[in-house]
């Protein structure tokens, strides 16, 4: 099994992460104060959650509160990471360090900040899991396969970092520029908001040209979303409308999957970056009720933050089977406990 998607990680040495760290330490706060409110990942109290109250307070008040017609566009940069163009993003970093840094700080600021950019991780790597996954990892996501000068490592923070500043340009001419109201970006995923559907379509179009002339990005021909606010927006792990959020079907069809091997006597586990099963002992060992648990209340914790009340309380019921002599809810089926 190949779930979640393969991806190609390089994590950084311990003391290679630490030097990571600190140049974010000294590039975050000059930055932070330039990034647009709309753009989330990678920034305190930035996250998933945030992201998804922004875009659910965005289709309020553009609907006049559901009173009125809106439209959504979301689109997809066509592989992000692996098309970053490291000498594009070397001159944005250098000019604004030269802009907020002085003396001896900047220096080693650019020094430092060059050092890691020219590291290429694919020439001094060791493979931790099982290889045989790497190949499956395709082309176009792979640092094996890019053109010279490109490509940022997924897996340090610095690359998530330095993904944030290099669209930070995007986000600046759209606002500025295109003058885009209702704008939300995370990461490489961006929702744009209209009461007029042509307003949508344009504004696509203008997105893509600025990344291909500017930033050497595209938007992915085939993964553009359009449609009626009304109908949900998905987007950071939930489907969002103007009214109340739900969960993705795929994530509630993952939980019921794994509830039903276990209550087949298999026990989903992560082995070397890979799901594997192995025959449940029975009764079920104290070490195996735990890892349930801690899996199922992290999609409780999912759940928690929409609008399902009705759908936690279904899983327990009809999904759980035999977890239920072992595990009770809390909190009206927020999270669950060991049955002492």
């Amino acid at each position: 099994m190949t779930y979640p998607k393969i991806r190609e990680i390089f994590a950084a040495d311990f003391k290679d992460r630490i030097v990571h760290h600190l140049l974010v330490s000294y590039l975050e706060p000059y930055f932070e104060k330039r990034f647009i409110y709309s753009s989330f990942a990678c920034r305190k109290e930035r996250g998933t959650l945030c992201a998804t109250t922004y875009i659910q307070r965005s289709l309020r008040k553009i609907t006049r509160n559901c009173t009125k017609k809106a439209y959504y566009g979301q689109f997809d940069i066509k592989s992000f990471f692996t098309c970053i163009d490291k000498g594009v993003l070397e001159n944005i970093l250098i000019k604004n360090i030269r802009k907020g840094y002085k003396d001896n700080t900047q220096k080693e600021l650019i020094w430092l900040t060059k050092v890691i950019l020219k590291n290429n991780p694919t020439q001094n790597f060791s493979i931790r899991g099982d290889s045989n996954l790497l190949k499956q990892v395709p082309t176009h996501k792979s640092l094996f396969y890019v053109s010279k000068n490109k490509g940022l490592p997924i897996g340090n923070l610095t690359s998530q970092f330095f993904a944030n500043i290099y669209l930070n340009e995007l986000d600046q001419y759209v606002k500025r520029e295109l003058k885009i109201k209702y704008y939300t970006r995370y990461v490489d995923d961006i929702v744009v908001l209209s009461d007029n559907l042509e307003d949508v379509y344009r504004w696509r179009e203008q997105i893509d040209t600025f990344l291909k002339r500017k930033l050497k990005l595209t938007l992915h021909p085939n993964k553009d979303k359009y449609g009626s606010v009304y109908s949900g927006i998905d987007f950071v792990g939930y489907v969002i409308k103007p009214r109340y959020t739900l969960s993705r079907q795929r994530v509630v069809g993952n939980l019921k999957n794994k509830l039903k091997l276990f209550n087949q006597g298999l026990l989903l586990v992560s082995q070397n970056q890979k799901q594997t099963v192995f025959p449940l002992h029975t009764p079920p060992s104290k070490e195996e009720l735990s890892k349930m648990l801690a899996m199922i209340n992290s999609y409780y914790g999912h759940f928690r933050h929409v609008n399902c009340f009705n759908l936690r309380k279904d899983i327990y019921e009809n999904h759980f089977g035999c977890l239920k002599e072992y595990l009770e809810p809390v909190e009206q089926y927020s999270y669950f406990k060991l049955i002492k």
